[in-house]
């Protein structure tokens, strides 16, 4: 794994309430190569300097200084037209899942093509709910006991440096999609609210009862992998469903 690979990788914690995960996270992070670290609305403002990160990351306080601490999960991971949620848990609704060894293949594809990757953890306790996987384009499982699957923060973190760092290291390992200019999550969230808008102007969509119609939009527009062009087509279906 070389510099450039290590630097299109994005890690983003997700309202992380306990500042010794952030110090372990920076430290599992530097051990592998990897740095940039993202904070999205921590429960204790300020975490990465907080005295028990700093002393946990035990040497890799330039991870925690370098870290950027933000409201807004959908500015971490815009312009990523990979961004991959890292959950046990299965949803009725959501992107398509795939476990890690697939989804190694995939993100060095995108790595080796130019493209930025975000892997998002969600908080301690709950984990990702259905909001910020609904910005991903795949749920992510790691291989677990599945009587017990549960890792902590910063484990699950080294977990995935670590098997990541080998497979960026590997020029024979298979990798499994191509690098095509697929829309980053964003763009898509915000072409489906667009649609929201338009089905509720022809009323196909009521909204004081919407039932799982957006839901299965959202799903079924992840399993699609958009690309920017096909984004601008659905926009301008959405703008002519508003002016009817």
């Amino acid at each position: 794994m070389n510099a450039e690979q290590a630097q299109r990788l994005r890690w983003v914690l997700i309202e992380t309430s306990h500042p010794g995960n952030v110090g372990s996270a920076a430290r599992a992070l530097k051990t592998m190569g990897f740095s940039d670290l993202r904070l999205i609305n921590p429960k204790v403002r300020g975490i990465a300097q907080q005295a028990e990160a700093v002393a946990l990351a035990s040497g890799a306080v330039d991870i925690l200084e370098s870290s950027q601490e933000s409201s807004s999960l959908a500015g971490a991971v815009q312009g990523s037209p990979l961004v991959l949620g890292l959950t046990s848990r299965d949803r009725e609704f959501g992107p398509p899942a795939l476990d890690w060894v697939d989804a190694r293949g995939l993100i060095k594809a995108a790595v080796n093509g130019g493209q930025t990757v975000s892997l998002l953890f969600g908080p301690e306790r709950t984990g990702l709910d259905n909001k910020h996987l609904s910005l991903c384009t795949h749920r992510v499982w790691l291989d677990a006991n599945p009587a017990y699957p549960s890792l902590n923060l910063a484990q699950a973190i080294m977990v995935c440096a670590y098997t990541l760092r080998e497979a960026l290291a590997d020029g024979n390992e298979k990798a499994l999609s191509d690098v095509a200019a697929y829309a980053d999550p964003v763009a898509v969230a915000a072409m489906l609210e667009h649609w929201r808008h338009g089905l509720e102007a022809i009323g196909y969509l009521d909204p004081a009862n919407p039932k799982k119609l957006m839901p299965r939009l959202e799903a079924l527009f992840a399993r699609s992998r958009l690309h920017q062009e096909e984004i601008d087509l659905l926009r301008g279906i959405a703008k002519q469903m508003l002016l009817k």
